[in-house]
């Protein structure tokens, strides 16, 4: 036997080193492969385009609030009250939501609040997941929204909610779509206290939370590039048979446009939320 021949046995009789699987992430918008520890560093910010990665309620909650906020408990309601079933049932569909947020905390659905304070600022955060369901709003989101906004009350501080949805969930119907006047009234009591709510729309926000509580906000408040209307591109286009414009219903678009009040990344959005809270609680009370 040659020595080529013994080192090649010997080599292949060690062990093979596992390499994980997770090291790297490709950006969606520019494809370039990122470092994950860089990217999350970045909190999930593109350092070759500045794309704006989607991320869920434990890292928004961890990014924004300062260290020790609470969870709050999630109202109870019925998971399935039209026992709709489509290619699979709705119950198997909410459970296998459910069974895939491994590691990030209790949040049985979309919306999830939770109590604490930005720069010391008091308030109460929601965070729509789009993970959960596309962030679709149905009974569960309505109640956690309402009860979001009571405790804002209670303990007289701003609510400030984070979007992301594709919309009301089609598998409860038209109990999804009595969401949105329930949530406005919510709303509309905290104007009433004159207690500050505040929207952050990310990407993407769309369909009937769009046309409720999240174009309510006293400061309208959106991410870079974030995708943000009511109806699809494509179904406009198709009813008025005109192209639309480059950008259309992007956060920046909507900027230049009136919609919304300005667009801030994601690393100045903690100070930007402590300043515009601490500016409309000190102007209220005034």
């Amino acid at each position: 036997m040659s020595w080529l021949t013994r080192v090649r046995n010997s080599l292949s009789s060690l062990a093979k080193r596992e390499t994980p699987d997770n090291l790297w992430i490709k950006c969606p918008a520019c494809s370039e492969m990122l470092f994950i520890r860089d990217y999350e560093a970045a909190l999930s910010v593109c350092s070759h385009c500045g794309h704006h990665g989607r991320i869920g309620a434990a890292a928004r909650f961890s990014q924004l609030l300062d260290p020790d906020f609470t969870i709050l408990p999630t109202p109870q309601v019925r998971s399935d009250p039209l026992k709709f079933r489509d290619t699979k049932k709705y119950a198997d569909r909410l459970k296998a939501a459910r069974a895939g947020r491994t590691g990030s905390g209790p949040h049985p659905d979309a919306l999830t609040n939770a109590l604490g304070t930005i720069a010391g600022e008091p308030l109460v955060l929601g965070v729509q997941d789009f993970t959960f369901m596309g962030g679709s709003m149905g009974m569960a989101v309505g109640a956690a929204f309402v009860a979001g906004a009571a405790r804002a009350l209670e303990e007289r501080c701003g609510y400030v909610v984070v979007t992301a949805a594709g919309g009301a969930r089609m598998q409860e119907g038209i109990l999804s779509l009595m969401q949105m006047p329930k949530c406005t009234v919510a709303v509309r009591r905290l104007n009433a206290a004159h207690l500050p709510y505040i929207v952050v729309l990310t990407d993407p926000t769309t369909g009937g939370v769009t046309a409720s509580y999240a174009m309510l906000g006293d400061v309208q408040i959106a991410e870079p590039g974030a995708l943000i209307g009511f109806a699809g591109q494509r179904v406009i286009q198709d009813t008025i048979r005109e192209k639309l414009p480059e950008g259309f219903q992007r956060a920046e678009y909507l900027f230049d446009h009136g919609m919304i009040d300005m667009v801030t990344p994601r690393r100045d959005l903690k100070a930007t939320l402590a300043n515009v809270i601490d500016y409309l609680t000190a102007a209220r009370a005034a």
